[in-house]
């Protein structure tokens, strides 16, 4: 059972907003040229930042981050470099089923089906374009913050001096800290 202690920080940490440092609608203000790097070869972007999210230590990769039951058992500690190359080729893969689909629509010959085909690959493309695109270059911006390419990182300091209240005294301003959760 969970101490009232970490209850009441789990209840102060729910208050705490984690945003990017860049939306995925600036992205392409932010960072253009890695957007186009993005937009026009993603598979290698996602290979580049798969690795740099692992501080270019490959020795931590695991296949699917570790998200699918065979992680870890696929044997990607002896090839990390090759199991990612795969990894990130499962994209390639999956339009060419999309291909696939649109041979098979034509084989059959209805005309129907082969449009369908043809705007589905359209969509697909598109959204790839343009969702993949922005949503790699806010994960470079936000790696480039954590790395400290935007300034250093805020440091934990001591908080400034505080008087103690008596209880003829009102009570002082909270200084340098948040309202607590549940309060005011």
């Amino acid at each position: 059972m969970a101490s009232q202690e970490y209850l009441d920080k789990m209840q102060l940490r729910q208050s705490y907003r984690n945003l990017w440092h860049t939306d995925l609608m600036s992205t392409i203000q932010a960072d253009f040229p890695f957007c186009c790097l993005a937009l026009w070869c993603g598979p290698c972007v996602s290979y580049m930042l798969r690795k740099r999210a692992l501080y270019n230590d490959m020795s931590r990769y695991v296949c699917c981050a570790g998200y699918i039951p065979c992680s870890g058992k696929c044997g990607e500690s002896r090839c990390p470099e090759f199991c990612l190359c795969t990894e990130v080729g499962f994209m390639f893969c999956l339009q060419q089923v999309a291909c696939i689909f649109s041979i098979v629509a034509m084989i059959v010959g209805s005309r129907e089906i082969q449009e369908a085909s043809q705007i589905l690959s359209c969509m697909s493309d598109i959204v790839y374009w343009t969702v993949c695109a922005c949503m790699q270059t806010q994960h470079k911006i936000e790696m480039d913050k954590r790395d400290g390419k935007f300034g250093p990182p805020p440091v934990m300091a001591v908080p400034p001096f505080q008087q103690m209240s008596r209880i003829d005294q009102p009570i002082p301003p909270p200084v340098g800290y948040g309202q607590p959760y549940g309060y005011g």
